[in-house]
């Protein structure tokens, strides 16, 4: 069987998407253990070339002939990622919209094409809503990894046909490469001025998280999730500009970790006591991985997945709550966590069986 994984691909600087794409293959070889898995995202990967772009990719559909359409062809099984989180028209209607053209090109291939579990929606423009309309229709079967998104899928007239979880989750355990206290995941994307939350404040945030948890002889290791890379979307500079505030301020500089592949992310993140990450993944990687996490979240596609699985801690960055710091230490202080995070783990594992068990209906 071969089989290929959109929009979540090895090479991505953002490690999240390196997980959907790691935990979507360990499906499919549950499934089939010589399966041959290919990945595209935006930039360079499997395919016989790039697939980013809007206009080729409407050229491809009304030729006679194509060379990615014919590559496409070759496949038994196409898993649709949407990068996880972005089969919405918050990141506005071009993302979306390249993203259901090469659906399209699969279309025109006569490959069935499956959304993975993800989140779906929202939709917040009526031509949004009729690209997603498209898109769920144009499936043979659709996934998500959390309760809002299977009731948007619902209300687009296109139920899910399991409600699962995040796939980081059927990922092979990783041993810790050494071991540390407080992972903190800084984020690139919130430090810098922002459509999700007011970065000034974030920033504060962070400082006085940091402060406070160095003053209490708590060992900070600051973790970058999404690594370096000419996106001004990624965690190097932040974590970085935060090393060199708290060096400045008497606090010492505390060590930065920027992992070169998922596997040693993973590690890192195996090593900690504790994870509070900006990420979602970074926080989904420590739970998968057994190690209690505080998501500090900025958007609705936190809150469902994480209370689905029991998971109730973290704040929400949107809603400038001053108790937000307290909170976190309270989190990072309480000893229940960790027992607490091995049962999300045992519980995700539960959520993962209906997806695998659609896969293998899929390609009966």
């Amino acid at each position: 069987m071969r089989a290929l994984v959109l929009w979540a691909d090895g090479g991505s600087s953002n490690l999240g998407v390196r997980a959907l794409g790691a935990g979507t293959e360990a499906l499919l070889r549950r499934l089939e253990p010589d399966v041959q898995v290919m990945h595209q995202g935006y930039g360079p990967g499997d395919a016989p070339t790039r697939i980013g772009a809007p206009k080729p990719q409407v050229r491809r559909l009304i030729r006679d002939s194509d060379g990615l359409v014919d590559w496409v062809r070759t496949f038994d099984i196409v898993i649709d990622t949407r990068a996880g989180d972005s089969f919405a028209d918050i990141y506005g209607l071009g993302r979306l919209l390249t993203m259901n053209l090469m659906q399209e090109i699969v279309r025109k291939a006569k490959v069935p094409v499956t959304f993975g579990p993800q989140t779906i929606g929202p939709f917040t423009t009526r031509r949004g809503r009729l690209l997603a309309r498209r898109a769920l229709h144009n499936a043979v079967s659709v996934m998500a990894r959390d309760p809002e998104s299977a009731d948007a899928a619902r209300r687009l007239g296109r139920p899910v046909d399991v409600l699962g979880t995040d796939v980081v989750f059927a990922i092979d355990r990783a041993e810790p490469d050494t071991e540390r206290d407080v992972l903190l995941n800084v984020s690139g994307l919130l430090w810098r001025p922002n459509s999700h939350v007011d970065h000034a404040h974030y920033q504060r945030l962070i400082m006085s998280l940091s402060e406070r948890l160095v003053s209490a002889g708590r060992q900070l290791t600051l973790l970058s999730h999404v690594i370096d890379s000419p996106d001004p979307d990624n965690d190097v500079p932040a974590n970085a500009e935060l090393a060199s505030m708290l060096e400045e301020r008497g606090h010492g500089r505390p060590e930065i970790l920027i992992p070169g592949s998922l596997d040693e992310a993973r590690r890192h993140i195996a090593s900690a006591r504790i994870v509070i990450g900006s990420r979602m993944h970074a926080c989904l990687n420590a739970l998968s991985l057994g190690v209690p996490a505080v998501p500090l979240s900025y958007s609705r596609k936190f809150e469902p997945l994480l209370g689905q699985l029991n998971w109730r801690q973290g704040v929400d960055l949107r809603s400038r709550d001053a108790s937000m710091a307290d909170r976190i230490i309270s989190a990072v202080d309480d000893p229940t966590l960790a027992a607490s995070s091995a049962q999300v783990r045992d519980r995700a594992h539960g959520l993962l069986e209906p997806v695998y068990d659609q896969l293998e209906r899929v390609v009966a």
